[in-house]
């Protein structure tokens, strides 16, 4: 499914598309009897997940649409940046693929769910994360951190494409960062 700018939006120099790729917070392992899709956030992880929240906030980022990994510390982390940032949390989808799915299929779910909406988050898990995010910017981030974020910007027109390097980073946070990285 192939995302499509809506038409007022088409060929505006001012129009702006913000893609939030966030990776789920510290999970828990002190309950080794639990699948992995089950695992909860450890105290930590709880702690991240509203402390990457208020710093969304506090840059006035508040997103349009939250899709999010249906895994236990996926749909928490989610929780807590709807929270955080103002958005209703019965609004947050929870689609399949996200947990543990391959580049492409992960990809396909960010083109549907970013057409008709400026700012997207998307919480998941590494290394898709990552792996996106460098793809996304053409940066080297090396590796998304848990409940770490990364902002990538579309201008000019240009809906959310796939290709290479097609989006500007804005910034790379992470909860043991002091001073947020900015993009070019």
């Amino acid at each position: 499914m192939l995302c499509k700018v809506m038409e007022k939006n088409n060929g505006n120099k001012g129009y702006v598309k913000q893609l939030y790729l966030i990776r789920h917070a510290k999970s828990s392992w002190s309950h080794p009897e639990l699948a992995d899709f089950d695992r909860p956030l450890s105290k930590r992880g709880k702690g991240n997940g509203s402390l990457m929240a208020g710093r969304l906030a506090s840059r006035g980022i508040i997103p349009q649409r939250i899709v999010s990994s249906p895994a236990r510390r996926a749909k928490k982390t989610a929780r807590y940046m709807a929270k955080g940032t103002g958005f209703k949390k019965r609004e947050i989808i929870y689609e399949r693929g996200l947990y543990f799915a391959e580049y492409q299929e992960v990809i396909s779910i960010i083109e549907g769910y970013f057409c008709d909406v400026e700012i997207l988050f998307v919480v998941g898990h590494n290394s898709t994360i990552t792996d996106l995010a460098e793809n996304l910017t053409g940066e080297n981030l090396f590796n998304v951190p848990t409940c770490g974020v990364v902002g990538i910007e579309y201008r000019g027109g240009k809906s959310f494409t796939n290709i290479t390097e097609s989006g500007s980073l804005l910034f790379f946070d992470y909860p043991k960062n002091t001073v947020p990285q900015n993009g070019k």
